[in-house]
């Protein structure tokens, strides 16, 4: 009898400290959710996952959109690790700048650096450009479909064009390089094509109507044709999802107009650096990670709401949703509204 009580004593002692154990781990993810800027499986890529330097370096990377923002700074960290590299917009003069500058902090060559300026638009062109890196270099190991514009307008005040313009771009151009691409990487066996989405590729957001339909669709079709390419593991499709992150891409959004520009950007302090982006970025290319959501809180709290309880997303994106407007009207970057009170204009 006394053994068995023994035996029940030692039994609950146990599971008191397996309980212990993991109300610690609980209480310790909870706390490290708290201040990430990553979903969770970005943040192991980043902490015990292999690393970009021994991944990445000497592979040939083609970026759209590599004359700012996002792309720029893939260029640069890139170039540090030793990728060869594919550079791409329409600013002929802005990548050669991007161009000498990962020369200076790199140990690449001139002929590691292609410049290759780009319309995603002339859609005509991009088998020609295709066929220029693949001239040049022999290969393409990773695309990084970076290139795209954003919007800062409401639907009510804005005009077809700029929606037909946004779905050009963003969407129909990304599809079309993508397209080009792919056969080269199939017919090798290998390859990553990585694209850059957006969190309102997830979830909606006043003043990004359109914004949010084209990063809608990359979704839709990067997700449909990992699944098309099931029976060629060596080929990585990845999407993108950052928050708001500090670039130029509020200065260049689309308007109510295609004529109109973005009159005031707004503070952009308050948004991830680019650098932390691009560093999160290559992590995920790294470890082969699907799909990347980056961004600081309260943002990446978003996507996990959005992914797992879409009714209380929309009743918590509908209250901020107002303020973004009310930031937007009173001549304030929209995003300040998660951060800070709308100021009257």
């Amino acid at each position: 009898m006394c053994q068995l009580s023994e035996f029940v004593l030692m039994d609950t002692s146990i599971g008191c400290i397996l309980l212990m154990v993991a109300a610690v781990y609980v209480v310790l993810q909870v706390f490290r959710f708290i201040f990430a800027d990553a979903d969770f499986t970005m943040l192991w890529a980043a902490s015990f996952g292999k690393k970009p330097e021994s991944q990445l370096r000497g592979r040939v990377v083609w970026i759209t959109g590599a004359s700012s923002g996002i792309g720029e700074e893939l260029a640069y960290q890139l170039a540090q690790i030793g990728a060869q590299l594919v550079l791409s917009a329409r600013r002929q003069n802005e990548l050669e700048r991007v161009k000498l500058e990962c020369l200076g902090r790199s140990r690449l060559q001139e002929e590691d650096i292609l410049v290759l300026p780009l319309d995603l638009l002339d859609r005509k062109s991009h088998e020609a450009k295709t066929s220029a890196v693949l001239k040049h270099f022999g290969k393409i190991d990773v695309l990084i479909n970076n290139g795209g514009r954003s919007q800062r307008s409401l639907c009510l005040e804005t005009n077809m064009e700029v929606y037909q313009a946004l779905m050009e771009l963003n969407f129909l151009g990304t599809v079309s390089i993508t397209k080009h691409v792919l056969p080269h990487m199939v017919q090798r066996g290998m390859g990553t094509v990585t694209t850059v989405s957006s969190v309102v590729g997830i979830a909606g957001a006043p003043l990004a109507t359109g914004y949010a339909a084209s990063k809608h669709a990359l979704q839709g079709f990067f997700n449909s044709l990992r699944i098309e390419l099931a029976d060629s593991p060596g080929i990585t499709i990845s999407t993108i999802c950052p928050g708001p992150v500090q670039s130029q891409i509020v200065q260049n959004a689309f308007t109510e107009k295609l004529s109109k520009s973005v009159s005031q950007a707004g503070d952009q302090q308050h948004k991830m650096t680019t650098s932390r982006c691009v560093r999160l970025i290559l992590c995920g290319l790294a470890n082969r990670v699907k799909e990347m959501w980056i961004g600081q809180q309260p943002f990446l709290v978003f996507f996990y709401v959005w992914q797992y309880t879409p009714t209380l997303a929309w009743f918590v994106t509908g209250r901020l949703g107002q303020k973004r407007i009310k930031n937007f009207k009173a001549g304030l970057d929209a995003d300040t509204a998660y951060f800070t009170k709308p100021k009257v204009a």
